[in-house]
């Protein structure tokens, strides 16, 4: 659900492809006398492809295009929206524990009363519909009194009678606390406020009468150059940085849900329907799955996810902007799940020999099918390829937090370790840290306390972030006892092994690092040391893993050691006793 733009059609039947379940989804089974249900029962076709209705030819963009732009262009996708599978909880349950009804399953005695405004008749002159959706339709109107008098806006319309189940009662209300709350960045379409009556509930928006960036697309000929690929990018990612920063996840990044503001070729982008967002603290996880098909990550299929998951999307946006065809490609959603879940993209066609290294090189960071090793939104605005694009500004990044975390938290081996490999970093790769350390506001000797992490993320608070606990997070971080950190030893805790790993240079900075821990924190440890140094108990399953970690000759960590050090202990190294 959404800020919708189009009319509606009618999808074509697409054969659908017999594939091993996607795991932990369970498949209901057929009730007598009702349709076939795809072999994915959480996606529902889209009643419609969005388009205003003076985007070219007057008529609905079907879909972003195939990989071989010469082929004609395919019909609308079979997979549009997924539905979610699992609920958001409430009160004394924890988050994402229990399911609810989903949405074919009506409940009796829902309370539809949200609290809006009322008469807003009296307001605003309801004009021409605009787009027309599963949960509702978007319709221009105009301002009758007020501030606003005699402008136009997008009213989104929800009728009451659609929202069968508590988690669609929930959704229309986190969608509209997200939109009031985050309103002010310049690349979030603008939230005026919500209404409701009897029938609907009515959510009145900025128009945007620039069209899709899907449409821009297309009318290019399919690619962006990568000068105005950039262009584009930066807002997406700024506005995403921004989200993560509350603790919002979209989780329905595409192309048709970024709107130009004007028609004019350098308008500026805005973000639109956050009817599938959700609120997600920096150490949770989400598991219910949705999204739509061609953009959705691989994690998000396997329940278990965070903003990572609108990284990826990213990451699928670019590789559409810069080439002109999609990384994963199917004709029916069971392969597309599988070529997201398996495939690689392909960077060897054309236009990608021609592009930059620096280009391919950001796709390949974003399209990382393991969460923790895809960049994040701030880290995106710092890479090489995009970094002294005119209009970048780094914002601040949550992931900062949950690192600084873990270091604190850390062995005193396991810090020595990460001093030594914080010491291999380029400039290039400093560069990042540079950045993030300055947000955090170091004082005249360059240090800074973890007081100033909750000082920091308290100046770019909004009720978004406090509803999703990101600053619960950040108190729980500054109560932390350490000392103050100088922009040397915050390097080491804030940087990402996860990350490194998929550099090219990689093995060598591991070596490099390990050759500092030789000289300066290296020393003899007994397994038992070892174990006591992680918060492990001496067991017998731990000596099989950890003897393999120390060097037999002088009993110092071996290279192996030190690398597992880097990542930290987990529990699932030891094997069953």
């Amino acid at each position: 659900m959404g800020l919708c733009h189009g009319k509606q059609i009618q999808s074509p039947q697409i054969q659908q492809e017999e594939i091993p379940p996607v795991p932990g989804v369970e498949v209901p089974a057929a009730v007598p006398g009702t349709p076939k249900q795809p072999k994915f029962p959480f996606y529902s076709p889209s009643p419609l492809p969005s388009s205003y209705k003076d985007s070219p030819a007057n008529s609905s963009v079907k879909s972003t295009p195939l990989r071989f732009l010469k082929r004609p262009f395919p019909p609308p996708s079979p997979a549009k929206h997924i539905k979610a599978l699992l609920a958001r909880r409430h009160g004394s349950v924890k988050p994402n524990e229990a399911s609810i009804p989903e949405g074919s399953e009506v409940e009796l005695g829902l309370d539809k009363n949200f609290g809006f405004l009322k008469q807003i008749f009296s307001k605003f002159e309801l004009g021409e519909e605009v787009g027309r959706g599963h949960f509702g339709y978007t319709c221009t109107a105009k301002a009758k009194k007020g501030d606003m008098k005699g402008e136009e806006v997008a009213v989104k319309v929800i009728p009451k009678a659609k929202m069968t189940t508590a988690i669609a009662i929930e959704d229309v209300r986190r969608e509209v606390r997200i939109l009031r709350s985050l309103t002010g960045h310049k690349n979030l379409v603008q939230f005026y406020d919500a209404y409701e009556d009897e029938d609907n509930v009515y959510i009145v928006m900025e128009l945007c009468k620039g069209g899709e960036l899907l449409e821009r697309i297309l009318s290019r000929g399919g690619k962006y150059s990568e000068e105005d690929a950039k262009a584009v990018i930066v807002q997406i990612l700024s506005v995403v940085a921004f989200c993560h920063l509350q603790g919002v996840v979209h989780r329905d990044l595409k192309p048709e849900n970024f709107l130009f503001a004007t028609k004019d070729e350098k308008s500026t982008i805005k973000a639109i329907d956050f009817g599938l967002s959700d609120l997600v603290k920096p150490d949770e996880r989400l598991n219910d799955i949705v999204g739509s098909a061609y953009y959705v990550a691989p994690e998000v299929l396997h329940r278990s996810y965070g903003t990572e998951a609108d990284m990826w999307s990213i990451g699928v946006i670019a590789y559409i902007l810069l080439c002109g065809s999609r990384p994963f490609w199917a004709r029916t959603e069971s392969g597309i799940f599988r070529a997201v879940l398996k495939a690689e993209p392909t960077f060897d066609e054309a236009p990608w020999p021609s592009l930059s290294s620096q280009a391919k090189d950001f796709v390949k960071k974003l399209l990382n099918k393991d969460y923790r090793k895809r960049m994040t939104a701030a880290q995106a605005l710092c890479h090489p390829w995009l970094r002294n694009f005119e209009e970048v500004k780094i914002p601040q990044d949550i992931i900062v937090y949950k690192l600084v975390k873990a270091y604190i938290c850390s062995s005193s081996l396991r810090k020595s370790a990460l001093r030594a490999l914080a010491k291999t970093l380029t400039v290039d790769q400093l560069y990042y840290l540079q950045e993030q350390f300055a947000l955090l506001g170091p004082n005249k000797s360059g240090y800074i306390s973890l007081q100033n992490l909750k000082t920091a993320l308290s100046r770019n608070s909004t009720d978004t972030m406090k509803d999703s606990r990101v600053l619960d997070f950040a108190n729980v971080v500054s109560a932390l006892q350490y000392r103050k950190l100088d922009f040397e030893e915050f390097a080491a805790a804030a940087i990402s092994v996860h990350q490194m790993e998929v550099l090219d240079t990689w093995e060598q900075h591991a070596r490099n690092g390990y050759e500092f821990f030789e000289k300066d924190g290296n020393r003899p440890i007994m397994i038992e040391e070892l174990a006591s140094e992680l918060g492990l108990s001496p067991s017998v399953p731990v000596h099989v893993v950890l003897q393999d970690w120390i060097r037999h000759s002088d009993g110092k960590l071996s290279l192996l050691g030190f690398i597992k050090l880097l990542h930290g202990f987990s529990s699932r190294t030891i094997p069953k006793a």
